[in-house]
Order: structure tokens, then C-alpha cells, then sequence
């Protein structure tokens, strides 16, 4: 039935009735019935030619058709479409025969109500639709079997055949029913099955087992699943069982067997090589593996043996991996350089030689590969060409510093001297000339920046406070930057001290802000900011640049056009840019991440293309700090709340485990959408929060907040995400959480934030 709506035909030639019918069931207000009337049968096979209707009511004694055989005319007509028969007082005997016949229900005339007339038809629907799925089942059942290897057949409690389906060949369906294992194949291999189907019919537990089977002298292999059949009371009234034929299969293995000894015997040299060598059949499935393997891939032989070589060494397939194989097949050998993966996840490079070995008949069979491990080797290359790189980069900086100083000199003086000239000046024009000599000498200092850095040289250090660095440079984007760019700051008053020099962080900030400006061709919003963190374990563990303790954070954010995922791990390059020739250098960032490290600190970046970057500057903090704000005091602990924690990293999984039950919390985990939703219909009752990734695979996390949201209203989500917005509370609104949380973040901010959605 299709909501609260009921499409009926009624095939009834009495207007009384038909008036009586329609009066019922506008007394019945929880369906809405949508009444055809018919008066004869011919027309009722016209309607159901062309519309389908939930339910037919049908009287057995029209003017074109009487009796059965209306029915039986209806039925054929509408099989799928359930019947109720309308009868007289003295037809319940005809209204029987036609229920046998497959009418859903019979209702008496003069006996009808409303809410009678509803149910019988509700019934009727119910019942008619579990038939047509009984039919449907039972067919997919029948061709299942019918185009299926499997030999299926059912035995009582005295293991004689009382259903036999698709038998194997030397056997008919004649041969077996009725019969017992022993009447149709050899004693031993009867009494096997007799023995594994008593115990079956003893525990009521079922099994599966390899068996060997001999019929007209031939001996095959089968895998034999045998299961308890039971009755309506659930008393095991037999065995059902099924078995495939797997002798191929069998006969298979032991020639691979075979091969894979042989190899091994003939390989047994090659120990002695600290090369990884490895060989393959052509399935990919590695049959040797040898010492020099082990050691620099770290998996034992025997943990290979049998693996696919792609899906153990290779972080995904890669049309370099799929051009070598076809080399190898239709050349011989390939050699090159590839990228693959420890026991560890570590990524190793390697100068790997394939040759393809061929059977007797000069037919492929296998493939050798042999592996040296060059990391190292190209590490120190890539060192050696990074360090001829920045002595370029000094050896330019050196030749064009005095020009530059030479062309800064004559407009810095000016910019001292105009004022001195023109005493009644605007104040804007005072402001413009101020901003002039401001620049002129951060000009000169830069020249100087970039000197020092190409040739190592550190700047001075002092303890300075970021926020009038970025106070001031705030004024001068506002002057300088197109209008179309809307600037924010936002700087706390009890901002951390850092060690530093001036006008390397400067510098620094300058860069970033030059980037978003690019980004933004047209228009939008440059953010920067400024908190204090203090960086504990969990953090650290989730940032490998990251070390425990005080902190100064600033951040850059933009809402421009973002950095495509291929080129994020390059940025940080120096001379990589995506800019157009004459308009970068591709020294910006690499600049920015050499003068952070000086200082101690480390730089990250999170972006996606279309809606903005984030860069994220953090800087030890030094003495003469402020006291701690209340994210940084100890939260309280946890009264053994439930907390569904669902991320698709695992060590994030285990840290955050770790972290809060040490803090008297219970911790239920999920690895992606799917399973978040499933533990949490299964614990809705008692869990407290979830802590949701935003990012997650198979379904996304903002999908499975909705679904939460829809199994229980009131349900408290934290969502996480390593991708920061410019507004952490807009987009916690925006997906209807209780609050946000980016990552990576300490255990305090993650306690602080449980300790705000639970109170």
C-alpha cells in the first residue's frame, strides 16, 4: 500500500451497494480512497489494461459474468493486483472457492463497516505484495541454481535425498532421491559424509569441509557446506548442503606448488645479494623472495609468499607501474626508477631491473625483479642541488645589492626630505609620504634579508611582541592593496612574546599576505590573526615539526582561488611558482620557510581550490608571557560520557582513544560515515557526543552529521577538519554542529570543547 492513499476498482452492478461502499469509506479519515466504480466485467478488463489499482473489490454475479469464472477472468487480468470478493449472505461458499483460487478476502454484504472494509483491504495488499516477493524470491532461487556449478540437495534425519538439484556428471536426479550416500558412492568416502552430517544433525551447527568424492572411477575434490534444515518449530528435520567441484582448482595449487619449490631450490644463491630480489608470476602473486628483500622492504618471506606484489609495495596503481609491465611482457626486461613502500608505509626509491623468465617452451612464466635501494643516494644529490641553487641565489642577491641600495638611497631621502619642503601638507599627503619612507626602508632591509639568507647568515634576535608588527603592516595592506580587498586583523591583548628578528618575521608576513593578495584576483578577504598554544604530546604526535611546549600562532587566510592538491607539496620549492613569467620569482614561500626555521618554528599550510587558503606560522614563545588564557588552564574530566570518535586515520584514532579515556571518558570509534551512523543507531541511548571528521571516505562527514542529525535531533557534534576557514563559527553554523575543532589540536582544546557541548 502506497502511503495513505488506496487506488481501488469496484466491479459492482448494484448502485445501492456501490452508494453504500462510497458512504463507508468517507467515514474512515486515516486513508485517502481513490474509488472506480465499474458495472460490468468488461470494463474492469479495460481499466486494469491501462492503470493499476492497490486493491480490486469485486462482486462474483455480474450482468456480462457469474460466478468463479469472474474471478478467475479478474485474477488472470491483474495478477499482481490483490482481490477482495464481494458476496451475499448465501455465497460465503462460492466467496471460499474463489479465496482458494487466490482471492485475498471475501467480505459479506450487509456485514461491511468503514474500518472493516479499510483492514480487509489493507490486508489484502500486505498479503498480496509478501506473495508476489515469495514468487520473485523463489525464481531468482530457480535461476540462481539453474545457470550455478553447485550441487544442492536436501537429506531427513536418515540422510536419504528428498530434494536433489543440478547433480554432477555420472549421476541423475533418479540415481539419488531416496537413496542413502552409501547406495551411490564408495564406502569410504560415504562413511566421511555420513560422519561430518550426523555431527551436523547432532549440534545443529553447520560446517564446511574439502572432500573427495569418486564416481565411475574418477576422483574429484569438492567444497562441501552442510547446514541443519529445521521445520516450522524449528525441530531439524534433515541436512541442506551444497558442494562445488574444485579438483581444477586443487590440481592447480599443487603444480604451483611445485613451481614455487623449484624456484626457491634455484634461488637459494641469491641470498647472499643485499639486493631486494623478488620474483612474480603473472598474476602478480610474488612465489620468492630473498634475503636482501626482507632487509629493505622489511616483510618476511614467508608473510609475501602468494601476495599481490602491487597491492604490498605500491600506495596505488600508476600508469608507470602498467607501462613497465607491458614492457617487460613484450620486450623481456625494463629498468627505471620507482617509488615503493616499507612494511612501515615508508616511501623508498629504488633502481629496479625486471626480466621476464620463460618456461621450456619459451612461454612467460614468471618475472625476476631486482631492487637497489638509492634513497640516500638521491637525497644527497637533491641537498647538493638545493645548496648550488641558494649559492645562485647569494651569488645574484650579492651582484644587484648595491644597485638596488643605490635606486632605494635617492627615493628613501625623499621621503624625508618632502615634508621638510611642503610643512603644510594634508594629512593624507603626510600619511602617503610616511608610508613612502616606511617602505623605502623595509626595501633596503629586504635587500639585506635576502643577502643574509642565501648565504646563511642569521639576523639579529630579540624579544618582540607580534601584535604592533602585524598592527602596523595591517595599515599599510589598507593603504596599499586594492579596495576590493577587505582586510581583518584579529590580535588578543595577552599575545605571547617571541624571540625574533623584526624584520625577517616582517618579511615573512609580507610574502603571505602578497600571495593572498594574487589569489584574489577578484576581490574577497585577507584575514590574519594571532593566538597562544601550547603544543603537548598529542599535538606534537600529530605534527612531526612540532615540539611541546608555548607557542605563538599567526595566521594568513584568504578566500581566493586556493592551491590545487598535485602542487601543495611543492610550494615550499624554492623557484617553484605557478605565477605568470615576470611575476614571481618562486622565492616567496621558500624565503618564509627558511627564516620560520631559523626561528625554531614551523609553517602549515591548509587549502582547497575554489575556496581559499590558510597558512599557519607558529613561533616559540620566550619568558615575560602573560598569564595563560582559560583554553590553556586544565579542563575538568570526564564523568564516564560516551564520545563516538570518527576519523579514517588511525593514529589520530589512538591518540584521541588515549587521551580522553585518561581523562575518565569512554571512547566508541568509527572508521568512515557508514560506520559512524551504524554505532550510532546501535548506541544512540548512550552516546553523549561525537567527534566527527569532516573529511572522511565512503561517506563524506557532513552527510553522516545530516543522518545523525535526522536518527536524533538533539544529538551534540564536534566537527574536525585539518581544512580551516576564514570563520570557524560561520561554518560550524552553516552545517548545524555544536562546534568546531581544526586540527591538529591538543587535548586540552579537544576536553575544552566536549566539556562546552556536554554542559
Amino acid at each position: 500500500m502506497a502511503g495513505e492513499n488506496i487506488k481501488v476498482l469496484l466491479v459492482e452492478d448494484n448502485p445501492s451497494d456501490v452508494l453504500l461502499l462510497k458512504e463507508l469509506f468517507k467515514e474512515v479519515t486515516t486513508v485517502v480512497v481513490e474509488l472506480m466504480p465499474v458495472e460490468r466485467l468488461y470494463e474492469a478488463v479495460n481499466y486494469l489494461t491501462n492503470e493499476i489499482f492497490d486493491v480490486i473489490l469485486l462482486d462474483l454475479s455480474l450482468p456480462d459474468s457469474q460466478g468463479l469464472q469472474t474471478f478467475v477472468i479478474a485474477h488472470n487480468q491483474a495478477k499482481a493486483t490483490p482481490i477482495i470478493v464481494l458476496t451475499g449472505i448465501n455465497d460465503e461458499t462460492l466467496a471460499t472457492r474463489a479465496m482458494q483460487q487466490g482471492a485475498q478476502d471475501y467480505l459479506v454484504k450487509g456485514q461491511v463497516t468503514g474500518d472493516l472494509l479499510v483492514r480487509s483491504m489493507r490486508y489484502a495488499i500486505e498479503r498480496q505484495q509478501a506473495d508476489n516477493a515469495l514468487r520473485q524470491s523463489e525464481e531468482r532461487f530457480r535461476v540462481a541454481l539453474k545457470n550455478s556449478p553447485i550441487f544442492v540437495y536436501n537429506q531427513d534425519r536418515d540422510l536419504r535425498y528428498t530434494w536433489v538439484y543440478n547433480p554432477p556428471s555420472g549421476l541423475t536426479v533418479e540415481k539419488i532421491l531416496g537413496k542413502q550416500d552409501l547406495d551411490i558412492i564408495p564406502v569410504e568416502d560415504a562413511q566421511h559424509l555420513i560422519t561430518i552430517k550426523r555431527e551436523v544433525l547432532t549440534t545443529g551447527i553447520g560446517t564446511r569441509e574439502e572432500v573427495s568424492i569418486t564416481i565411475q572411477e574418477t576422483t574429484r575434490y569438492y567444497d562441501l557446506t552442510v547446514e541443519p534444515l529445521r521445520n516450522e518449530t524449528q525441530e531439524i528435520v534433515g541436512v541442506t548442503c551444497a558442494s562445488i567441484d574444485i579438483s581444477e582448482r586443487q590440481a592447480a595449487l599443487r603444480d604451483r606448488k611445485l613451481a614455487e619449490e623449484k624456484i626457491r631450490e634455484q634461488a637459494a644463491l641469491l641470498d647472499v645479494t643485499t639486493d631486494a630480489i623478488c620474483v612474480r608470476d603473472l598474476n602478480n602473486q610474488i612465489i620468492f623472495w630473498n634475503k636482501g628483500a626482507e632487509t629493505l622492504y622489511g616483510w618476511q618471506a614467508t608473510e609475501v609468499w602468494g601476495k599481490n606484489a602491487s597491492e604490498l609495495l605500491y600506495d596505488e596503481p600508476s600508469p608507470e607501474i602498467e607501462a613497465a609491465l607491458l614492457q617487460v611482457i613484450s620486450q623481456g626486461k625494463w629498468q627505471g626508477e620507482l617509488t615503493k613502500l616499507t612494511k612501515t608505509d615508508k616511501e623508498i626509491l629504488v633502481a629496479s631491473r625486471w626480466t621476464l623468465v620463460c618456461d621450456e617452451q619459451g612461454k612467460p612464466k614468471s618475472i625476476l625483479t631486482v631492487d637497489t635501494d638509492i634513497t640516500d643516494k638521491k637525497h644527497l644529490e637533491a641537498q647538493l642541488f638545493r645548496a648550488q641553487r641558494l649559492e645562485s641565489i647569494g651569488t645574484l642577491a650579492s651582484g644587484i645589492a648595491h644597485d638596488l641600495n643605490n635606486i632605494l638611497t635617492p627615493i628613501l631621502a625623499g621621503a624625508q626630505l618632502l615634508p621638510l619642503k611642503f610643512p603644510d601638507a594634508d594629512e593624507r599627503t603626510r600619511h602617503l609620504l610616511e608610508i613612502l619612507e616606511i617602505n623605502a626602508r623595509r626595501g633596503a632591509d629586504l635587500v639585506k634579508q635576502v643577502l643574509s639568507f642565501a648565504r646563511g647568515v642569521e639576523g639579529k634576535r630579540m624579544t618582540l611582541q607580534l601584535r604592533h608588527i602585524i598592527v602596523e603592516l595591517g595599515k599599510i595592506l589598507k593603504e596599499t592593496f586594492p579596495k576590493s580587498i577587505k582586510i581583518s586583523t584579529d590580535i588578543p591583548q595577552d599575545l605571547w612574546m617571541v624571540s625574533g628578528d623584526s624584520t625577517q618575521l616582517h618579511q615573512v608576513l609580507m610574502n603571505l599576505c602578497v600571495n593572498a593578495r594574487d589569489a584574489m584576483i577578484n576581490g574577497g578577504t585577507l584575514s590574519i590573526s594571532a593566538e597562544n598554544l601550547l603544543i603537548d604530546e598529542n599535538y606534537a604526535r600529530m605534527n612531526l615539526e612540532a615540539k611541546v611546549g608555548f607557542y605563538t600562532v599567526i595566521s594568513v587566510s584568504d578566500t581566493g582561488i586556493g592551491i590545487p592538491g598535485e602542487i601543495l607539496d611543492r610550494i615550499f620549492e624554492p623557484f617553484f611558482t605557478t605565477k605568470d613569467v615576470g611575476k614571481g620569482t618562486g622565492l616567496g614561500l621558500s624565503t618564509v620557510l627558511g627564516i620560520i626555521k631559523s626561528h625554531g618554528g614551523f609553517v602549515n599550510v591548509y587549502s582547497k581550490p575554489g575556496t581559499g587558503t590558510s597558512f599557519q606560522v607558529y613561533l616559540p614563545a620566550v619568558e615575560g608571557m602573560e598569564t595563560l588564557s582559560p583554553k590553556d588552564l586544565p579542563p575538568q574530566i570526564g564523568h564516564e560520557e560516551l564520545i563516538l570518535v570518527v576519523d579514517d586515520e588511525i593514529a589520530i584514532q589512538e591518540i584521541t582513544r588515549t587521551s580522553l579515556e585518561a581523562h575518565n571518558y569512554k571512547i566508541l570509534i568509527a572508521s568512515d560515515g557508514i560506520e559512524a551512523i551504524a554505532l550510532y543507531a546501535q548506541n544512540r541511548d548512550k552516546i553523549s557526543a561525537v567527534l566527527m571528521d569532516i573529511m572522511l571516505p565512503s561517506l563524506d562527514g557532513l552527510t553522516a552529521i545530516r543522518t545523525l542529525q535526522k536518527i536524533n535531533p538533539q544529538v551534540k557534534i564536534i566537527a574536525s577538519s585539518g581544512l580551516m576557514s576564514d570563520n570557524k563559527l560561520s561554518v560550524a553554523a552553516a552545517i548545524g554542529i555544536n562546534t568546531f575543532l581544526s586540527k591538529p589540536y591538543t587535548i586540552n582544546e579537544l576536553l575544552l570543547s566536549l566539556q562546552k557541548v556536554l554542559s
